[in-house]
C-alpha cells in the first residue's frame, strides 16, 4: 500500500499575507490557514507511517487514536480527513479574497426538550439534520459534499472532525500545536467535551480488540511520554518532520 505523508506544527504567527488587491489578510483567516496546513502536512506523513508500522506493535500508539487496529478502517477515516482539510482550505481563501474575517462562535446553550404537543394540537415536522459523516463510519463523501457539509458547520466543529479523521490527539502534538487546536475549538464553535467522549469511547472499543490479540501486548499504548511518540511518528505534530523537502505548504 502506498499513500502520501502530512506534517504538523503550529510555528510562530507570521504576518497576515495580502492578497492581489494589497488587502491584508484576516488575521483569523491566517491562523487558521496556518493550522489547516500543519495537519494536511501530518495527514500525508500519517499515510506513509501506518503503511510502514500498521502491522508492528508500536502501530498501537496510532491505532487507539482511531479505536482500532484494522488498517482499512485507519486509512479510510485519514483520506475522509485530507477531503476535509482541502475542503476547509478551500472555504478559508474564499473567505479570504473577500477579505471577510471569521467571527467568533458564542458558546450554545444546552437545549430545551420541546414540548409535547397538546390533544387536538397538530406537531411541527420535525427537521432532520444534514447528514455530517460520523467520525466512526469510514463513509468517503466526495469534495462538493464535504464543501457543503463546511459552509453550514462552526469551524471548530470542523476542526474537531477533521481531529477524529485523522486520530490527532495531546499526545502528538507540542504543546503550542495543542493549544492552538483547542484554542481554535473554544473560540469558533467546537465542543470539547464531544471530542473527549469520542476519544474515551475509541480507547475502550480499542483495548476490547487488544485484548484479542496478545501479539501486540508488549507494545505499552498508554505511554504517551513526547520521546516515545516521535519515535512512533517521527516528529511531534508542531514540529518540522525530518527529512521533510517542503516543511510546510505555502
Amino acid at each position: 500500500m502506498n499513500h502520501a505523508a502530512t506534517q504538523p506544527t503550529r510555528p510562530n504567527q507570521p504576518d497576515p499575507p495580502a492578497d492581489r488587491k494589497g488587502t491584508a489578510m484576516p488575521e483569523s483567516i491566517a491562523a487558521l490557514l496556518q493550522l489547516v496546513r500543519i495537519l494536511l502536512t501530518h495527514g500525508r506523513r500519517l499515510v506513509e507511517t501506518v503503511n510502514t508500522i500498521g502491522e508492528t506493535p508500536k502501530f498501537a500508539s496510532i491505532g487507539v487514536a482511531f479505536g482500532t487496529h484494522d488498517l482499512p478502517t485507519v486509512l479510510a477515516r485519514i483520506q475522509r480527513g485530507m477531503l476535509r482539510l482541502l475542503a476547509l482550505d478551500a472555504y478559508l481563501c474564499e473567505r479570504a479574497a473577500k477579505g471577510r474575517e471569521l467571527p467568533f462562535v458564542e458558546p450554545r446553550a444546552r437545549a430545551v426538550p420541546a414540548a409535547k404537543p397538546q390533544p387536538g394540537e397538530t406537531p411541527k415536522a420535525i427537521r432532520r439534520p444534514k447528514r455530517s459523516y460520523a467520525s466512526e463510519s469510514t463513509d468517503i463523501p466526495t469534495f462538493e459534499e464535504l464543501q457543503a457539509e463546511i459552509r453550514r458547520t462552526p469551524v471548530g466543529r470542523t476542526i474537531a472532525r477533521i481531529c477524529l479523521d485523522l486520530g490527532v490527539v495531546p499526545a502528538f502534538c507540542t504543546g503550542e500545536m495543542g493549544n492552538a487546536i483547542l484554542q481554535t475549538l473554544e473560540f469558533y464553535g467546537g465542543s470539547l467535551a464531544k471530542l473527549f467522549a469520542i476519544r474515551a469511547k475509541r480507547e475502550k472499543s480499542f483495548q476490547r480488540e487488544r485484548d484479542k490479540r496478545p501479539a501486540t501486548w508488549e507494545w505499552n499504548w498508554r505511554d504517551l511520554r513526547k520521546e516515545r511518540m516521535r519515535a512512533v511518528l517521527g516528529y511531534l505534530i508542531g514540529e518540522v518532520p525530518p527529512d521533510d523537502p517542503v516543511p510546510f505548504p505555502a
